[in-house]
């Protein structure tokens, strides 16, 4: 069995405070367990605000384990449709007072008495060598959530059963994810997403948005996959067949509207045969290489399918979108973002035909998708310390995806180091863990999907600089100066340093990485410190720069 579902001498996994204040509750005498999806589609289309489309049956339902005829549920939420990370509060982390935060999850969880709970369980990760179980508890009126998140991970039905028990042993206990999007506190205006990850528990409370549901579950097996021997992805990851019986592995590494989606879907016109792994959750082995999927589906932003895309037909759910209804009275969604911009969707598994749940064979490249206007369409890193230092700072754009604290400039370029803002664990470890997947000769590119000093890249762009490097045909040469630091010459988007205007900018860019990195010896106690060498190459390349 891969992890440890009740209490056993020795296993301090399962032995904390915070953590038994989070279990206690999931076996109250006013808890209703959730044993399978029907039951939870049923309960969700019950639930009061739930609308169900009924112009839009799901595809081929029983596949999936749900009832003959059902049809996609949508549920909306109110002002807050994104993540919000400044809820977030981390044990072990400078500040996170063990006491006052003990006490605050004993009254959020006497609050739950008098109301009927619904528990579920079900299992993260999707291959015998890194499963999880994993149990949520979700008060009544908030079914959507529960029925969402046993779409988003696998539920356990007869077949995954009997593979979690002859899964990979790991000494960690189960993870636990308390629930009550209706608890209100005047300390926490924003909600609280409460992390203890050394013992794998979750409290989120007054958070109704899905998303915080799925990537809290998300943090806490990630955090496993680190103390285990696995790196954890926040990407995409696929594997093309090539002539002569060759195959070529990418990962690309992005938040939210970076492309990491649809990146990992293209189809390239069908030129390759191709498999996905993922768009989103990945584990990889350090020492194996093998990579497994997270999650069986897909939660996709709706903004890119309008309604009537072909890709529609895979919908499960949706969340924060629009409905109308035809002149027969059936009810559509509205998929494009009129209502609140970060309409959502759980797509299924049959979306992508070609799914596989594991790749055996290591990752060729990692692509890390920057939003960077400075950077050319693509660069390519030659040296695995500037790889994992550039991973460590990469710059992206905020997205309607996350709830910002206010003051906070949406617009604003940040840094969010391998796309991950999910890490309970120091940031050294990724930049260990990644400068060794690249040391041990795994290529590094960084791809801007943004636009490049005003001028957009397209996805025309992207996709054929894809393809010439997995075909091996892609030609890199020299950039200025730069020893660890080359370019593909793309006409249109010629990265010169003669001009003074691109040179300051580039610059400024790379001042501001070195910024972020000194920081990081100081903000939080120093827990996110990174070795002296990722800022000794960003500094390298700055005085390369000119």
């Amino acid at each position: 069995m891969s992890t440890i579902g009740y209490l056993q001498d020795g296993f301090e996994s399962v032995q904390s405070r915070i953590r038994t204040t989070i279990e206690t509750p999931f076996y109250g005498n006013n808890v209703a367990t959730v044993a399978t999806l029907k039951e939870a589609y049923f309960l969700a289309k019950e639930s009061p605000g739930s609308i169900e489309l009924t112009g839009m049956p799901v595809y081929e339902p029983e596949k999936q384990g749900l009832p003959e005829g059902a049809n996609v549920l949508l549920f909306n939420d109110g002002a807050v449709v994104g993540r919000c990370a400044a809820a977030r509060r981390i044990v072990g982390e400078p500040g996170v007072n063990i006491d006052e935060y003990a006490a605050k999850l004993r009254e959020a969880v006497y609050g739950t008495r008098f109301r009927t709970l619904y528990r579920a369980e079900a299992v993260v990760g999707l291959d015998p060598d890194f499963m999880l179980k994993a149990h949520l508890l979700v008060p009544e009126g908030h079914e959507h959530i529960l029925y969402n998140w046993l779409l988003n991970f696998q539920y356990i039905n007869e077949c995954y059963s009997e593979m979690y028990t002859n899964s990979r042993p790991y000494p960690e206990g189960d993870i636990f994810v308390f629930s009550d999007p209706d608890w209100r506190h005047p300390d926490h205006p924003l909600g609280l997403a409460f992390f203890d990850p050394l013992h794998n528990c979750a409290a989120l409370l007054g958070l109704r948005y899905f998303g915080e549901h799925k990537k809290g579950t998300l943090t806490l097996a990630w955090g496993v996959a680190v103390r285990n021997g696995f790196i954890s992805c926040h990407g995409g990851l696929k594997r093309y067949s090539l002539p002569g019986g060759k195959s070529f592995v990418m990962a690309v590494f992005g938040l939210s509207g970076s492309g990491k989606s649809i990146l990992t879907h293209a189809k390239h016109d069908g030129k390759y045969d191709v498999m996905i792994l993922h768009d989103d959750a990945v584990v990889v082995h350090c020492d194996e290489k093998y990579s497994v999927a997270l999650e069986p589906t897909y939660f996709d932003k709706t903004q890119d399918y309008p309604l009537g895309s072909e890709a529609n037909k895979f919908i499960i759910t949706l969340q924060n979108n629009g409905v109308t209804r035809d002149k027969e009275g059936r009810l559509y969604p509205l998929t494009v973002d009129l209502r609140n911009g970060n309409g959502r969707a759980i797509k299924s598994r049959l979306w992508s035909p070609n799914r596989v749940d594991r790749v055996d064979e290591p990752i060729n490249a990692i692509f890390w998708l920057m939003k960077d206007p400075t950077m050319p369409p693509v660069v390519k890193i030659t040296e695995a310390s500037l790889g994992s230092a550039m991973g460590a700072t990469l710059a992206t754009k905020r997205t309607t995806a996350e709830r910002l604290a206010p003051g906070v400039d949406p617009n604003a370029l940040v840094f969010e180091p391998y796309a991950n803002p999910f890490r309970t664990y120091p940031l050294g470890v990724d930049y260990e863990r990644f400068k060794a997947l690249l040391d041990g000769g795994v290529d590094c590119y960084i791809l801007n999907t943004g636009d490049f000093m005003g001028k957009k890249v397209e996805p025309k762009h992207t996709l054929g600089i894809i393809e010439a490097i997995v075909e091996g045909k892609a030609r890199f040469v020299p950039w200025g100066n730069f020893s660890k630091l080359q370019i593909m010459e793309i006409e249109g988007f010629a990265a010169d340093f003669s001009d003074p205007k691109y040179k300051e900018q580039f610059s400024a860019r790379m001042n501001d990485r070195i910024r972020f990195v000194k920081e990081r010896e100081t903000e939080k106690g120093g827990f996110d410190k990174l070795p002296p060498e990722a800022l000794e190459v960003l500094e390298e390349v700055l005085h390369e720069a000119g």
